[in-house]
């Protein structure tokens, strides 16, 4: 037997085994390549989604921390909550407006909302606490475009008392200009 033909006998036997463990570790490779592609397709979705989430996230702040922090917010969308002053509430019919100040922990804000319909709560009712949350931006001028007004409804307990009182209740009072 001349050197060749020994080693093509020896590559013959080891040809099975070997290529079945070739075969094994593709399997392997192609399913750890699989996992990988997988992982980073669900990144590359997930940073996609985060990124469209905050261009259109919402902050939440109290008047009194929104204001404090100006410069962070200003022309972004946020959402307020503040407890609406009593007689600040004004409603102008040209152009139809709503017009009131918001206050938190002493400071104030003033809020326009440029459109005709408000919450049936959304009332100033004196001797009635009324907290309001609006939506919109804070403009240089420190005052507030809301898109949205949301006001937290009375207690069952405050409307009764009211009522015994003799006091008018809360969607029958709005001034106008």
């Amino acid at each position: 037997m001349t050197p060749e033909e020994s080693e093509a006998d020896e590559i013959v036997p080891m040809a099975l085994p070997g290529g079945s463990r070739l075969r094994r570790d593709q399997k392997k490779k192609g399913g750890i390549g699989l996992l990988v592609a997988l992982v980073m397709g669900a990144g590359a979705i997930s940073a996609l989604v985060l990124a469209g989430m905050k261009d259109n996230a919402i902050y939440s702040k109290p008047v009194d921390q929104l204001v404090a922090e100006r410069a962070k917010f200003a022309g972004r969308a946020v959402r307020v909550e503040g407890m609406l002053i009593h007689g600040s509430l004004i409603r102008r019919d040209q152009p139809c407006e709503y017009r009131f100040t918001l206050e938190k922990n002493g400071v104030e804000m003033p809020v326009r909302f440029a459109q005709c319909v408000v919450p049936d709560t959304f009332r100033d009712v004196q001797g009635m606490e009324m907290l309001v949350t609006v939506e919109g931006q804070l403009l240089a001028d420190n005052s507030f475009e809301a898109t949205t007004v949301l006001a937290k409804c009375p207690s069952k307990y405050e409307m009764k008392e009211q009522q015994k009182e003799g006091k008018a209740m809360p969607h029958s009072l709005v001034k106008s200009l």
